[in-house]
């Protein structure tokens, strides 16, 4: 992988369960969703995080608040927040910083060079 290619893409645990960024674990979105559902939660986030960008333009504190709750609810049908979307009982690591977790160690021996 090249910094170019890592810069574009962040890395994905073996697991499939989480991105990192910036050292940090993100949730991914769950794989088993349709593409079609997943295009259209994808659309729904965005369509809410550009409300979210317009009401603090505004200053519209109401209209923020709702755009937040849009963004959440886009996260949680993606799987990103709320309930883990796997079935093993495994722990949700989301928002741990990766040296603090099980993938520390892969995640050491990633290379981008």
């Amino acid at each position: 992988m090249t910094k170019e290619s890592a810069a574009l893409k962040p890395p994905v645990t073996p697991d499939g369960r989480y991105i990192v960024v910036k050292g940090r674990l993100w949730r991914a979105s769950n794989p088993h969703l349709s593409e079609e559902k997943r295009k259209s939660f994808v659309y729904d986030l965005m369509v809410a995080r550009r409300e979210v960008k317009a009401a603090l333009n505004e200053e519209n504190e109401e209209r923020l608040i709702a755009a937040r709750k849009a963004v959440d609810a886009a996260k949680i049908a993606l799987g990103e927040r709320g309930p883990v979307w796997w079935t093993d009982g495994a722990k949700d690591f989301n928002r741990h910083l990766v040296k603090n977790t099980p993938y520390a160690d892969w995640y050491k021996e990633l290379s981008y060079s």
